[in-house]
């Protein structure tokens, strides 16, 4: 099965199949290891770009690579699966959990994909094969990563089968157990949407799941989607539902829940006559606003979910568009920033000597620097950060095997400081997983990071046993329970505010990662 054609069929339907052929065309490795990497308007197969390796090493030097380690956990292979395009996602046992595209024991040669788990130092558990049940009726192609729901269990969508072959969201235990929730395309000409995408499939406060499916819809362009955790789906927003598509179409990036209770995300095209993709902020009554339209030089294409950083602010990064040159001459990707009102700005144009084309979303670090991956750079990917300031820095050039290649997926940072990912090279031509150690310590890290007066925080972290105090801004917790090593949870306390929450352990105290919002 051709790769290529499999990626295409997750996201295709009506007119959206060309502005993804366009963007998509050739941005997919085989297995097999049939590999020639072109990017859309740029037309250098990574073979030809020895040079741009050279130049790449030269602008590295200096950037402080003594302090950073990178180490290959693992290598994938066909039976265990292949391709974690996802994002890992860390859970109440301090393990790490994702899903691969291909691969796993049904769907042979290629496999159709599984979720799997991963301890720190590289054990691998499969969880679930796709395509276990007739007709792929528990869904195949899980192109996301998963999520972490409150209730411990993980949450994710696969791009293709279900019921209707339109994809599905799904439910799965740590132990592997998995639910199907929904199955797309359950509604006349697909109008419920088709292809989910859940790279930022997230739960909000009110216990409801929100994503986004790339085609499909009242105008075969996607929509935004809520869901309960028993499976009851509400299409919140169509897209191309105004004229020339000037709303955005193809939202691939998915949507994140703003601290205004507003969803925000992108859409890949649409947005006008550019064609270039949008900005959107949507309530949750479903009332649409276009931020941003982007014209090619301050981006184009969108395929990364947003990310709202500690100061209220939105960043974001486009996969095309920006600087134009010999390597990149539709433009080798942006950073922006951008606020809730829709004041727009381009924090820097990738060069092939960053890295270019990142496709995953950015996270913020403990040290409060952005961190995000390229799928490109000299054809191999990179790991980059973003200060405060504005400032990219390369943090590590992906060289291939052992090491691996093409990091679609994003990073994770566990509590222990320790960032994660994988990427779709290595050994094996099938993908890696990886530890990114940069010297940040640990931290305590939240499922969800707000409540009320008297709610159960639920905490992450490590070292747990022997918890000796947990207080939120502050104001010590009188009620908490070590759940185990990894995991415990403490009751909101009265007068509480929104503000670091600290737990002090035998070993030494861990603050939060981010403010415990306490809400009313």
């Amino acid at each position: 099965m051709n790769d290529n054609r499999v990626r295409m069929d997750l996201r295709s339907s009506g007119r959206g199949v060309a502005a993804l052929r366009r963007t998509y065309q050739s941005k997919t490795m085989s297995v097999a290891g049939r590999r020639e990497q072109r990017f859309p308007g740029r037309g250098f197969p990574r073979r030809f770009c020895g040079i741009c390796a050279a130049l790449i090493l030269y602008v590295a030097v200096g950037v402080g690579a003594s302090a950073q380690t990178l180490t290959t956990l693992l290598d994938f292979y066909e039976t265990i699966g292949t391709s974690p395009y996802g994002t890992l996602v860390q859970g109440i046992d301090g393990n790490l959990y994702g899903t691969t595209l291909f691969g796993g024991t049904n769907c042979p040669p290629n496999g159709c994909g599984t979720v799997f788990k991963v301890t720190p130092t590289g054990v691998l558990t499969t969880l679930y094969n796709f395509c276990s049940k007739a007709n792929c009726a528990d869904g195949s192609y899980p192109e996301g990563g998963v999520v972490l729901g409150t209730d411990t269990n993980l949450y994710g969508t696969t791009g293709v089968g279900g019921a209707n072959n339109g994809g599905t969201v799904f439910k799965i235990t740590p132990q592997g157990t998995l639910t199907i929730l929904y199955s797309f395309c359950a509604q006349v000409n697909c109008a419920d949407g088709k292809g989910p995408n859940t790279e930022t499939l997230f739960q909000a406060a009110n216990g409801d799941f929100y994503g986004t499916t790339s085609v499909g819809g009242a105008h075969s362009e996607g929509t935004v989607f809520k869901i309960t955790p028993q499976g009851k789906l509400t299409t919140l927003y169509s897209f191309c539902a105004q004229s020339g598509c000037s709303d955005g179409s193809l939202p691939i990036g998915g949507v994140i829940l703003g601290t205004d209770s507003n969803l925000y995300g992108t859409t890949l095209s649409g947005g006008g006559t550019s064609n270039y993709g949008t900005v959107f902020k949507l309530s949750l009554a479903g009332k649409l606003t276009t931020l941003h339209r982007f014209q090619l030089t301050d981006g184009a294409n969108p395929a990364a979910p947003l990310l709202q950083g500690s100061n209220g602010i939105f960043y974001g990064s486009t996969q095309d568009g920006g600087e134009f040159g010999f390597i990149c001459n539709f433009g080798c990707g942006t950073l922006f920033e951008i606020t809730s009102t829709g004041t727009f700005t381009v924090l820097d144009r990738f060069l092939y000597t960053l890295g270019f084309a990142p496709y995953a979303g950015m996270i913020q670090a403990t040290d409060g620097n952005l961190y995000g991956t390229t799928v490109a750079a000299d054809g191999y990917g990179s790991i980059y950060d973003l200060s405060p300031a504005g400032n990219v820095n390369v943090d590590y050039l992906f060289s291939g095997a052992p090491n691996g290649e093409f990091p679609y997926a994003g990073l994770v940072q566990a509590s222990s400081g320790i960032f994660y990912g994988t990427n779709i090279g290595g050994t094996n031509t099938a993908g890696t997983a990886f530890s990114f150690d940069v010297g940040l310590g640990p931290f305590v890290a939240f499922i969800r990071s707000s409540g009320k007066v008297g709610a159960t925080a639920k905490i992450l972290g490590q070292g747990f046993t022997g918890t000796s105090s947990v207080t939120f801004n502050g104001v010590r917790a009188t009620s908490y329970t070590v759940v185990s090593d990894t995991y415990l949870k403490a009751q909101v306390p009265s007068g509480a505010t929104t503000g670091t929450v600290v737990v002090i352990t035998p070993t030494g105290t861990l603050k939060s990662n981010v403010n415990f919002r306490v809400t009313k």
